[in-house]
């Protein structure tokens, strides 16, 4: 079990405003040592509530995505020192009490990515997933383990742990700014050798809770789907990608390198 570690939790925010309060509320403060939150241009009082919280709050210049806010939160994790960073949707949609059991498997040494699975426990369409999603859900992920050689329930889970030691290596700054950027994360930690676990979530759908609609989903499916195609090409050697090739040092300027690696 890794001593005193630095657990700071980041919330890709996003009009946050109706749900915030209640995710950071049941966040156990005493297990974390942090909480940023980026926002990406909100239109309500996310920024607000947030600083009211007491949240470490970051503000994007402009809009950059869901894969864009992303990259600002690790960045920003790995700076202040974090030894393991949570990825938390900021709407309430998963239970956030469950952070010490998602980070257990990593402080434990027997994982360096944990994904919340919704599917894990049976019950994702008791907690009010759509049926065309759950479909979804289990065709992608199915293709996905086929293709990368994992074993996961449920890979397109907004509530993920990493490790320093993950997050130093995967060039995860070279990924897309959009939704397939979490799939493009699975990918780079099975072709890097890291070890990813699962521990089941409750998931709750509810109308405040953020959720893609088809035509954004069916997209991101289409998008994974390129992922995984990409990741055989790369390992039969027919192609050559930089998501695959790079590490994080090698993408970052050195001048940060001292503020991020240390």
């Amino acid at each position: 079990m890794m001593a005193d570690p630095k657990i700071i939790v980041v919330l890709p925010a996003y009009n946050a405003a109706k749900t915030l309060e209640k995710t950071y509320a049941d966040l156990p403060k005493d297990k974390i040592t942090k909480i940023i939150l980026v926002d990406d241009v909100s239109e309500d009082q996310t920024v607000e509530i947030a600083k009211a919280l007491g949240l470490s709050v970051v503000i994007h210049v402009q809009n950059k995505g869901y894969g864009g806010n992303q990259k600002t939160c690790y960045l920003e994790a790995l700076k202040d020192g974090a030894d393991v960073v949570v990825m938390l949707h900021p709407d309430h949609q998963y239970d956030s009490r469950l952070v010490p059991e998602l980070v257990r498997p990593i402080l434990e040494g027997g994982a360096d990515m944990v994904i919340g699975s919704r599917i894990l426990n049976g019950r994702a369409l008791e907690g009010g997933m759509p049926l065309w999603k759950f479909i979804a859900n289990r065709v992608l992920t199915f293709l996905e383990n086929k293709v990368f050689g994992t074993r996961l329930t449920d890979c397109h889970s907004g509530f993920r742990a990493y490790s320093r030691r993950l997050l130093t290596m995967v060039p995860f700054l070279l990924n897309a700014d959009d939704f397939v950027f979490d799939s493009q994360m699975i990918a780079q930690a099975a072709y890097m050798g890291f070890r990813i676990a699962e521990v089941p979530v409750q998931a709750r759908y509810f109308p405040e809770a953020s959720s893609v609609n088809f035509k954004v989903s069916t997209v991101y499916g289409i998008k994974t789907l390129g992922v995984a195609c990409r990741f055989v090409l790369q390992r039969l050697g027919w192609a050559r990608f930089r998501i695959f090739e790079k590490t994080l040092p090698e993408v970052v300027s050195r001048y940060y390198h001292e503020a991020i690696f240390r």
